[in-house]
């Protein structure tokens, strides 16, 4: 059967077949949306509950408890982190890739509905929940700034205004507000003037609550007219409230603004934010859009710039509205540098092509299978919902090495019919039909390989699991094209040439070329009468291979130059939001020095779970070719920014992949857990001193903070009973005093804003103005707190986390430039047998859980990928040992690509250890062009092994060294490429081209030496007999003396 016969005899059906691969191909490119990476999120969801004023022990025991045991009923749940600070509680729930998100979403709606009941009935609003990982980078951030305007009517243009429109774009998860000012009435009252006029500060509480409401007042219906009645019961501004009469004394009213006063402030005082660039450092409102995962990121920010120039036009004129960091440009950015990748390599091929065949129409016709198959794969992508991004463009251009082979083989024997005096039709189509099996097995053998990828586990196997149906796409729409296309040109355009024909320079390549095989053939002659000299040699490369696989490195994920730098900033325990943002100030002006830093924006104080020790600094950095390498700027401001007392900075470059639902100031992530906190806070700082005297390791800090200073409050119970004060009565007043208690609403027709109770400033300072706080007890009567309660100074957390409904304490760190993750997990693993009890359980968390997980299942998938070849190639040759000596090329592709590794620094990270696999398929191409003509030379004649893998190794020489530098070729411009997400792509471009370097030099010496072997194995075995693959008994052995040439000179 010939599989090319329809396709020649109809020329017309095959040109509008490929024109339709085209025309698809193409209207599939042009809507292929554009991202970094698959979208292949977990489906992540964060709650967050608020109880301002209440200790962090109070959140995580009255709200994240009882959230996290209804939480753990949801079907699906990968992971739960609860991390509880002061009035906040975060829980990040984190379910497997089978849930969808918005089932999930609504099982985690249920859940906390469930959980109403047993939640404080002071919060003033229930649990919430957002489709977003946390740990996400937000990917486009926004500065507000304003010389003239208050904050807080900055911050109404920001908040209320544009995040609430920037919400409603589909995938935008939440807009976080950095340096939030929301506009709010502040009541603070004197304590002095309370006592000395006999009223409680739950009084002024009550007094408030009554005078500002905003209730139904219905309608009034008339004879003729009906009329809506409205009161205005409702305060709106701080001076509104000033007249406000709390009680009467005496026969006389005692108004708000004899007991304190009321300003216009904001709800949160203890934050802030800056836009800072190399001239100036303003404080401003800082924006920044997350998106919900798995949507598409430039989608998004495409949608959120679409939105600005309105904005621009609706802010008032001393507003500036700035675009801080877009993470869509640098996506745009990488795509393109891996578009241009592409493109360079289809020339280099084209190229290759050409210098060994040097004739333009036979260049064309093989060359034209490249276009073709990437065009088609676009369709194949689009239909299967794929993105544009980095892997799936960096796997159509590692393809394009090997895709043209099909087509050179197919050209080949065409030649050589047509050599043989046969006509270009006639030709086309006997030489398809002896080759045509061949072509159909060598490309599935090929896109075989692939296969084990798409069983990686986790989310790195959902990630490459796009790379992998890419490339192997390809490869079999490369094997289409070279049964229908290729064949059918040959008929009609190939013409044979003579010797007399060709110029000079034709026939100077051919002089080196034939020398270059004379030089061969004479040096495999020798390596076969001196076959000892072979086995030695591969036998030390077993042995180098091991080697380099144990002194190697091992890694996830190359650290990428995004031109983006977080720096997480940390203060003592304790400290004032006033010294905080001087801290924070001191930091800020360091970086405002550097050159390299384009501009940045920097926060401080407590936000959300973030503690009021903790700031900020966000840098965006100038464009690559104006700056040294990202690696050296983080030392340097390492350095620089230790050098401020009291502040602990801890530089990072967000990755590329952010794995898993905690955000660290330390990019690695290390927990430990144990059901006795006592006995887990006891040894936790242990394990924090000891992987902080390890070599190679950075910015060791944990999450942690027991040192807090705080007032401890011994109710005197008995006194207090004899007095009629609760402990209710005590924490109510207490509550009032300094928990910033939002008692009121102010409604507003497009937002709504707290009035919010508290002593004044000036009491708020010093734990011993707490004995001029009053308790009003059952009787009426003023009670002094410090006649039913003792005060003592202690300490205690300032958060609180847990690890499924367990508390938890997580260590963050750095590596040191390299230093390995691999080495780093052994080290943190070994240090822990020694420190911790049985009773506390460890587990590493995101990045480097992610690697343990993938580390455990790659060398299982590299022997899978190699076990699956070699059942293809047996099925091929009916035969058990003829794989295996075209198997034998993988042991010099694995020391060719490790040791290109270990020489140029290089981490075996994933990207490595996918084009580790790719080498299995690439090699034993080359085998199998030199084992197919020896199998089918002893078959044609009496040859001895010697003699057929000799005239084998000399006829496939130049197909071989044509196949090789294609793919070369096409791995080349990755392994040296540079450019956005460049450093993640090197890796695999390295060790395919140092596999092939390697495996090609030595396995022209090497294979054939193990056929022969292996020949006298089966002959001492009785089974001499040489079975080949299907479509190829009927070939003249002479078929491949051609060598990839269209004409012979």
């Amino acid at each position: 059967m010939n599989l090319s016969d329809l396709f020649i005899r109809r020329p017309v059906m095959t040109t509008l077949v490929m024109l339709g691969i085209l025309i698809f191909g193409a209207m599939a490119y042009l809507q292929l949306p554009v991202s970094d990476l698959p979208n292949v999120d977990f489906p992540t969801i964060q709650v967050t509950a608020t109880l301002p004023g209440a200790s962090p022990e109070t959140m995580a025991a009255a709200v994240a408890t009882p959230l996290e045991r209804q939480f753990t009923t949801i079907a699906g749940l990968d992971s739960m982190t609860s991390t509880s600070a002061l009035g906040s509680t975060q829980v990040t729930l984190q379910f497997n890739l089978s849930r969808q998100l918005d089932a999930a979403a609504q099982d985690v709606q249920s859940a906390i509905a469930k959980t109403a009941s047993q939640l404080p009935r002071d919060m003033p609003s229930p649990p919430v929940y957002q489709k977003v990982n946390p740990a996400d980078q937000p990917i486009i951030y926004i500065a507000l700034t304003s010389p003239t305007l208050p904050l807080y009517t900055l911050d109404e243009y920001g908040e209320t205004n544009m995040a609430q429109r920037i919400s409603t774009i589909s995938g935008v998860a939440q807009v976080q507000v950095f340096g939030s000012q929301k506009y709010a009435v502040r009541v603070q009252v004197d304590p002095r003037a309370l006592a000395a006029r006999g009223i409680g500060i739950d009084e002024v509480s009550q007094a408030i609550q009554r005078q500002n409401v905003n209730l139904p007042t219905g309608t009034l219906y008339g004879a003729n007219k009906a009329f809506t009645v409205e009161a205005n019961g409702q305060l709106t501004e701080a001076a509104e409230y000033l007249p406000l009469i709390v009680a009467y004394r005496d026969g006389s009213p005692v108004r708000l603004r004899e007991l304190g006063r009321v300003i216009d402030s904001v709800e949160n005082d203890k934050t802030a934010a800056w836009y800072c660039t190399s001239e100036a450092m303003t404080r401003g409102i800082i924006l920044a859009v997350q998106r919900q995962p798995g949507t598409n990121t430039v989608e998004i920010a495409r949608a959120v710039r679409a939105l600005l120039p309105t904005f621009r036009n609706e802010l008032p004129s001393s507003v500036s509205l700035n675009v801080l960091f877009d993470r869509s440009v640098s996506i745009q950015d990488s795509v393109s540098d891996v578009k241009f990748t592409l493109l360079l390599t289809l020339a280099l091929v084209v190229m290759v092509i050409f210098l060994f065949l040097r004739n333009l129409s036979a260049t064309v016709i093989p060359s034209l299978a490249l276009p073709f198959s990437i065009v088609g794969t676009f369709a194949v992508m689009y239909y299967l919902g794929y993105n544009l991004d980095n892997l799936s463009l960096m796997a159509l251009t590692l393809s394009v090495g090997f895709v043209v082979d099909d087509a050179i083989v197919m050209l080949e024997n065409i030649v050589r019919h047509m050599e043989m005096g046969e006509p270009p039709l006639q030709a086309a189509l006997t030489g398809s039909k002896e080759i045509g099996f061949t072509i159909l097995s060598m490309t599935v053998s090929l896109a075989a390989v692939f296969i084990p990828v798409l069983f990686m586990p986790g989310l790195i196997g959902r990630i490459f699991h796009e790379f992998a149906v890419t490339i192997g796409t390809a490869i079999l729409v490369s094997g289409f094209v070279s049964l229908s296309l290729t064949p059918m040109l040959c008929s009609r355009f190939l013409r044979h040439a003579t010797s007399e024909q060709h110029g000079w320079l034709y026939q100077k390549i051919e002089e080196f070329f034939e020398g270059s095989l004379n030089l061969y053939r004479a040096s495999l002659a020798w390596s076969l009468r001196h076959k000892w000299v072979n086995l030695l040699g591969l036998g030390l490369v077993v042995v180098l291979t091991v080697v380099f696989f144990r002194i190697s490195p091992f890694g996830l994920f190359s650290e990428e130059d995004n031109s983006q730098v977080f720096v997480f900033t940390e203060a003592a325990e304790g400290i004032s939001f006033d010294s905080m943002v001087e801290h924070q100030k001191a930091l800020a002006a360091i970086v405002q020095k550097e050159p390299a830093v384009e501009a940045f924006f920097s926060s401080a104080g407590a936000r959300g779970i973030a503690s009021s020790n903790n700031g900020l600094l966000f840098m965006r950095l100038k464009p690559r070719r104006e700056r040294g390498p990202i690696q050296d700027l983080i030392l340097s401001l390492r350095s620089k920014l230790s050098q401020v007392p009291g502040m602990r900075a801890y530089p990072q470059v967000p990755p590329s992949i952010r794995i898993g639902g905690s955000l660290t100031k330390s990019l690695y992530q290390y927990t430990l857990q144990g059901a006795n906190t006592d006995e887990l806070y006891r040894v936790a700082p242990l394990m924090e001193a000891k992987i902080r005297t390890l070599p190679g390791f950075l910015d060791v800090n944990s999450d942690l903070q027991i040192k807090n200073p705080q007032v401890e409050l011994d109710i005197q119970r008995d006194k207090a009973a004899t007095l009629g004060v609760t402990a209710a009565q005590i924490e109510d007043a207490l509550y009032n005093a300094y928990g910033a208690r939002q008692i009121s609403t102010i409604y507003a027709p497009n937002n709504e804003y707290q009035v919010i109770l508290q002593l004044l400033p000036q009491y708020q300072t010093d734990p011993a103005a707490l004995s001029l706080l009053y308790v009003r007890s059952s009787s009426g009567a003023l009670v002094p707190l410090n006649a039913v309660a003792n005060l003592k100074a202690t300490v205690g957390p300032l958060s609180v986390s847990h690890l499924g409904q367990l508390p938890a304490v997580t260590i963050s760190f750095n590596l040191k430039p390299g230093v390995s993750l691999g080495d780093a997990v052994k080290e943190v693993n070994e240090a822990a047998a020694g420190i911790l009890p049985p009773s506390v359980t460890t587990r590493f968390q995101g990045t480097a859980q992610a690697f343990q997980a993938a580390m455990s299942g790659l060398a299982i998938l590299l022997i899978v990928a190699v076990l699956l070849i070699y059942m293809v190639l047996g099925i091929l040759y009916e035969s058990f040992i003829h794989p295996i000596t075209i198997l034998s090329a993988l042991p010099f592709a694995g020391l060719g690509a490790l040791a290109t590794l270990y020489a140029f620094h290089t981490e075996i990270g994933l990207y490595a250890y996918v084009g580790i696999i790719m080498l299995v398929g690439l090699v034993k191409k080359n085998g199998i062009m030199m084992i197919d003509f020896a199998i089918e030379a002893r078959r044609q004649g009496s040859r001895t092994p010697e003699e057929a893998i000799l005239e084998a190794c000399v006829v496939r020489f130049r197909p071989i060294m044509m196949t090789t530098m294609a793919a070369l070729m096409g791995t080349l411009p990755i392994a040296m490429e540079f450019g956005a997400g460049a450093e993640s792509r090197r890796p695999l471009g390295r060790a395919v081209v140092g596999g092939l370097l390697l495996s090609q030099m030595l396995t022209l010496y090497a294979t054939p030496v193990v056929y022969v072997y292996l020949e006298r194995f089966q002959e001492w075995l009785g089974r001499s007999r040489v079975q080949a693959p299907a479509g190829a008994r009927d070939q003249d052995p002479r078929r491949l003396g051609a060598a990839a040439r269209p004409q012979e000179p």
